[in-house]
């Protein structure tokens, strides 16, 4: 990572950074950079990619009704209802 790839990343992310940051920047940047090698280098032939990292089973509840919707108990409260719908002002004409 150079001093000129530092400056096009700050120009194109629209980011100002001081003179004395962008040396450090550099620096991180690079330090980055060399960790993807590194993880891009490892060998993963024959390693079956993972839904998951964990090999966890995620318990599921039954499908089941547990409670039953009284519409017209939930609708008494609401200023305008037909056919079971709320009614609702026009909003775009």
């Amino acid at each position: 990572m150079d001093a000129d790839v530092v400056a096009k990343l700050m120009r194109l992310s629209a980011l100002h950074v001081a003179p004395e940051e962008a040396a450090r920047l550099q620096a991180e940047l690079g330090k980055v950079v060399a960790f993807v090698d590194a993880i891009q280098a490892a060998d993963t032939a024959g390693v079956a990619p993972l839904e998951h990292p964990l090999d966890g089973v995620q318990p599921l509840r039954p499908d089941q009704v547990t409670e039953v919707v009284r519409r017209e108990r939930l609708q008494a409260g609401a200023p305008s209802v037909r056919d079971g719908l709320y009614l609702v002002p026009r909003v775009v004409e």
